[in-house]
């Protein structure tokens, strides 16, 4: 379909000490799939670094001595699919990632009846000014046939153009169509808002970078700005949101709760071992809030609607999320241009949860295709302020917010 404490700076500060991270487990083509690196090009002394970490701060204890530090494959099939060793561009896409950028043509898409499906473009990236629209259907990039390839193979073609111009050709009502577009550097806009009926707001997360906290809260000031006064309720929507930043999903938590813990979470070593504590204020001072999910909710979008719903701030709504509760660290090897991205904790919600490969499950179940008529674009675009009848059951979902919790407290 991903959390560090990282505060972009070079990857030189990365050969000082472990960045702590929830991995980017992305279904659309922000960030390239790759599979574990090939192994012959690790020195002697990179090789006994990798096994050194991996024997020190893996989250579980792994038997290394049966295994030759000439062929690390073996090694890392050993552990999750988390772990693995970045090279340098690898880990430069990673840091772009954490800091809202990435390099590509800004396409979001999903599999789809054996098709990859474009769900739309960001705004002003190279597809969008190339034409390309939701619901077109990828059909060849450079000639190649992708029709029956999946989203890591399309994903490979087009990192592998770099930045020359790629021909894509797509289908769309039944007809073909190819365009030229490039590869650009891509600021990617992560926090969407509107103002809704009765004085309720709605504010879309699309992924936790370093900059979404700030964003968050600013949406919120202009929420309430524009709304006149505080507001009666928010909805937050976490849907196909496929994580990022620990501290950002930390930090956007806090924003909501007056106290409590946050996320702890737990691994081998001394510092994987840590209680986020929630600081005094509620931005929303108590008002109703509503977290919808959906199955590819993921990581720290499940560290949000877990400390919102242990905290009893919260209603979560929708289906069961993804259930990623593993954290990864980042390891210098070498010269800190490469890096083991290493799996060192696993992360437990504040009532003791761990939602490792089980997910957060919503006090309000509901199949994707009740929510379908909460659709996120027609949302953020303000195309529902003519249907009454589906913010209206926005509406009741914090009203059932307000009175769940009311019962609780009793």
């Amino acid at each position: 379909m991903n959390s560090f404490l990282i505060n972009s700076k070079s990857l030189d500060c990365l050969k000082s000490k472990f960045i702590f991270l929830c991995m980017f487990m992305m279904l659309s083509l922000y960030i390239s799939c790759s599979a574990i690196a090939s192994t012959a090009q690790f020195t002697q002394q990179q090789a006994n670094e990798i096994l050194y970490h991996i024997h020190t701060y893996y989250v579980d204890d792994v038997p290394l001595s049966q295994y030759h530090k000439s062929n690390l494959t073996d090694v890392f099939e050993q552990l999750d699919p988390y772990s693995k060793y970045l090279n340098a561009s690898e880990l430069e896409s990673l840091f772009s990632a954490a800091n809202g950028r990435y390099t590509g043509i800004g396409i979001e898409v999903e599999e789809i009846d054996n098709r990859i499906v474009i769900l739309g473009t960001l705004p002003g990236s190279p597809a969008e000014q190339a034409g390309i629209e939701g619901g077109d259907k990828l059909v060849a990039i450079n000639s190649e046939d992708v029709s029956k390839r999946d989203i890591a193979h399309v994903s490979k073609l087009l990192k592998e153009a770099a930045l020359k111009t790629i021909y894509i050709t797509v289908e769309r009502a039944k007809s073909e169509l190819t365009l030229a577009l490039r590869r650009e550097e891509i600021n990617v806009e992560s926090v969407f808002s509107q103002l809704l009926t009765n004085q309720n707001a709605y504010i879309s997360l699309q992924s936790f970078n370093n900059h979404s906290y700030h964003d968050v809260a600013r949406h919120i000031n202009k929420l309430i700005s524009n709304n006149g006064g505080p507001l009666s309720g928010l909805v937050i929507d976490l849907r196909d949101n496929p994580g990022g930043t620990l501290s950002s999903a930390v930090a956007i938590s806090d924003l909501f709760l007056q106290a409590g813990t946050i996320v702890t979470t737990k691994g081998r070593f001394y510092d994987a071992n840590q209680k986020f504590i929630a600081q005094h204020g509620d931005v929303l001072n108590g008002a109703p809030i509503v977290v919808l999910i959906n199955e590819q909710s993921a990581s720290a979008a499940e560290i949000l609607a877990g400390a919102l719903q242990d905290n009893q701030r919260a209603i979560v709504v929708g289906s069961k999320s993804y259930g990623k509760g593993s954290v990864q660290s980042l390891i210098p090897i070498g010269d800190g241009t490469t890096a083991l991205k290493l799996t060192t904790a696993k992360y437990f919600t504040p009532s003791g949860r761990s939602i490792d490969g089980v997910g957060i499950k919503p006090n309000i179940l509901l199949a994707e295709q009740g929510l379908s008529h909460l659709n996120k674009r027609a949302i953020m675009a303000g195309e529902l302020s003519s249907n009454m009848a589906n913010l209206a059951l926005l509406d009741k979902h914090l009203v059932d917010a307000k009175s769940y919790y009311k019962e609780k407290i009793k």
